[in-house]
């Protein structure tokens, strides 16, 4: 259900400045993802966007071949496919990168943080506003703030406070990096309980096969 409410928060507060062109709206019923039935997906395809269809030298409602759109334009934030990849929210000591090979990158928290971050301090600089943020790295952004408690209503009842739908969104935004993460980390247990499994027999097998020979010259010597 997080998935869902992320894509919630994403399609009424982000998607207006913010694409997902990389993101096939099917992935949306895939397993591992927000798990909607195909006919919800299809639904929620042509409900919420429309393409440009060359053919018909018009637009029409999206389908779930079709990925999420690009936003672009002036005033126009980043893609955000890949952004909980290109974030990291985890750091070691210079240079070693530790954290990251054991906690992993942390894109999710890091646009967590991102999203909370707002002080409520701003500044006008060369005609233009910027917003204080504690988790950038400048400590200032032309972003302005934008969560609030209940900004939105969940279908699931959750309350829509400010940190819910941050934890919310960023979840969804690494679903949408990595579609396939949790799939690769079971494969990945799997192998490597496999492979624990066949050093553990290998190693019995060698014993097996040497213990005649060692034993068997030593008494030989006797």
């Amino acid at each position: 259900l997080q998935l869902q409410r992320g894509l919630k928060v994403y399609n009424e507060v982000c998607a207006a400045c913010h694409g997902l062109r990389y993101v096939p709206l099917r992935a949306l019923s895939e397993a591992g993802g927000p798990s909607y039935s195909e006919d919800e997906v299809r639904a929620f395809a042509a409900e919420n966007f429309e393409v440009f269809d060359a053919e018909l030298d018009d637009y029409r409602p999206s389908t779930p071949a079709d990925h999420f759109p690009t936003v672009s334009g002036d005033g126009m934030g980043p893609d955000l496919s890949l952004m909980a990849k290109a974030r990291a929210g985890f750091h070691g000591p210079y240079g070693l990168g530790i954290n990251q090979l054991v906690r992993g990158i942390g894109g999710a928290e890091y646009i967590r943080a991102y999203l909370l971050g707002f002080t409520g301090e701003e500044k006008e600089e060369f005609g233009s506003f910027l917003y204080e943020n504690t988790a950038f790295s400048t400590g200032w952004v032309a972003m302005p703030p934008q969560l609030e408690d209940d900004l939105i209503e969940y279908d699931d009842g959750t309350p829509a406070t400010a940190e819910q739908m941050a934890e919310d969104v960023s979840a969804f935004l690494m679903w949408a990096a990595e579609p396939k993460m949790m799939a690769r980390k079971q494969t990945g247990i799997l192998a490597v309980s496999l492979l624990v499994l066949l050093s553990v027999l290998l190693y019995l097998t060698n014993k097996k096969l040497w213990y005649p020979v060692k034993h068997g010259g030593r008494q030989a010597r006797l």
